[in-house]
């Protein structure tokens, strides 16, 4: 015969005793992992916020490098329009409404450019420096001081420290 609550009022409170530190422990235990696991996806979702900052801050700044390259591209491909223009002041006769004409167009080209930090590298007498200008020509120390732009064949143009085109010029012997 199986003892019942009846007949052993012992066993019964034993069970009530017993039940609810099993009870504690059990949700104590169940509490742990929780916050185990709630560590670790706050862990896991601060680290994919951060990333994902990081993507967005690289992303930016290529996307930023990529239209400047863009914008680059564009200004190297109207430079020999402009080097025309210079030629065809040149050619102009004084006073004569073809070299006005010109003259507005080149001086609307460049201020266009002007505002987009495109500067012009024409260093004539200053030092050589290979990383604005190509020499390719040399002349006699009649020209200037040795190592020295003597002249501009061809200018060159930057936008901010880049350099667009590199200027062509002779450079003093020495």
């Amino acid at each position: 015969m199986q003892p019942t609550n009846e007949t052993n009022p012992d066993l019964e409170q034993e069970d009530l005793e017993v039940e609810p530190e099993q009870e504690i422990a059990s949700l104590e235990g169940r509490l742990q992992t929780a916050e185990h696991e709630r560590d670790e996806y706050l862990d896991m979702a601060q680290r994919l916020k951060a990333e994902f900052e990081n993507f967005r801050r690289r992303n930016s700044a290529v996307r930023s490098e990529a239209y400047e390259d863009g914008a680059r591209e564009v200004i190297a491909s109207m430079l020999p329009v402009i080097d025309n223009l210079e030629r065809a002041l040149d050619a102009a006769p004084e006073k004569s409404p073809m070299r006005e004409g010109v003259e507005l167009v080149l001086k609307q080209m460049l201020e266009t450019l002007e505002k987009r930090g495109v500067t012009v590298v024409d260093r004539v007498g200053e030092p050589f420096d290979p990383e604005l200008e190509n020499a390719v020509l040399q002349v006699d120390a009649s020209h200037g001081e040795p190592g020295c732009v003597a002249a501009v064949m061809q200018k060159g143009y930057k936008m901010g420290d880049r350099v667009i085109r590199y200027a062509m010029v002779s450079v003093v012997a020495g």
